[in-house]
């Protein structure tokens, strides 16, 4: 329930105290607003003096937000979205028709693209706009209604529904693979890391029960794309997903010492995966509420599943991929 007599602070004020929490400077967050760092700066001391609290602990040039900042962020945050999606509701049709879609550019192209034809057919009156990044996308800032990322389900604040669990192959060259003859030749070997995952090959050692690693010579990639290159580039082990491996294994250019299912047994909560991110009050809009039912009920594994299979079986019969 609404206190009315509460007295709100002002609507820009909050504004820009958001953006400095995401920033966590003040000059950032000026060079987005397209303000002065002392415009950012007044209006911080705006909000707290409506507040009566301060909402930030200043180090000399760094500021880091206090538990006050932290609990209104929260609801800031919240609140913005509401009032973005009242808007959408009342805007004209073509706009409340638009689907703002960010995905991880891997499921882009390796999943996504080849369905969206799949979707038109049951909303052909839907305005689809898809961008790709790797990072989670600010919702508000950068008008994303739905995103689709790489990771473990672990956003805060967000609805987050696994479409597609993203089993990783250890792969590498066959120069590289003479190295190997058991599991513990990885503690000497270098790693090509996700950089969005810096416990995955941790976890992944664990699992084999490797240890003494060292991370002497490892690389980190941001992307899938860039990991797979650097594989074929002879730089290490890298953790391929199962579509390139798939391509890769077939050709001859990768090879899988340790076997197709290294990461079949670990626990689900270690094992990467592709979701459907979705701020609840987007889910209203009707446009986008059937996108997110149809990308929730469509069979992601179905994609990379059958060449994978084939491997697997050959794998089995003792026969090298």
């Amino acid at each position: 329930m609404i206190d009315h007599n509460t007295r709100l602070p002002p609507l820009n004020a909050l504004r820009v105290f958001q953006v400095v929490v995401r920033h966590r400077s003040f000059r950032a967050a000026a060079d987005e607003l397209t303000v002065t760092p002392q415009a950012v700066s007044q209006q911080v001391k705006l909000l707290e003096d409506s507040l009566g609290v301060e909402l930030f602990e200043r180090r000399g040039r760094a500021i880091e937000p206090n538990e006050n900042a932290i609990l209104l962020a929260h609801f800031v945050q919240a609140g913005f979205e509401e009032l973005a999606e009242g808007v959408r509701r009342v805007a004209k049709t073509t706009v409340r028709n638009r689907v703002n879609v960010n995905a991880s550019p891997y499921f882009a192209t390796r999943y996504l693209l080849d369905r969206v034809a799949d979707f038109r057919s049951i909303a052909p009156e839907a305005d689809l706009r898809l961008t790709t990044m790797v990072d989670l996308p600010d919702f508000v800032a950068d008008d994303v209604d739905v995103a689709i990322q790489w990771g473990y389900g672990t956003w805060k604040g967000h609805e987050a529904t696994l479409l597609l669990r993203d089993y990783k192959v250890i792969c590498c060259t066959p120069e590289f693979a003479r190295q190997i003859d058991t599991p513990q030749t990885l503690a000497h070997l270098p790693l090509l890391h996700p950089v969005l995952s810096p416990e995955l090959w941790r976890n992944v050692l664990a699992h084999l029960g490797v240890t003494g690693r060292a991370e002497k010579n490892d690389i980190r990639f941001q992307d899938a794309a860039t990991m797979r290159r650097g594989t074929l580039a002879g730089l290490g082990m890298g953790l391929i997903s199962t579509i390139d491996a798939a391509e890769d294994l077939k050709l001859g250019k990768l090879v899988a010492p340790l076997g197709l299912d290294v990461m079949k047994d670990m626990p689900e909560a270690q094992v990467p995966g592709f979701y459907l991110i979705v701020p609840k009050a987007h889910r209203r809009l009707k446009t986008i509420a059937t996108f997110c039912r149809w990308i929730e009920a469509e069979n992601w594994l179905a994609t990379d599943d059958r060449e994978f299979r084939r491997l697997q079986d050959q794998s089995k019969a003792g026969k090298a991929p």
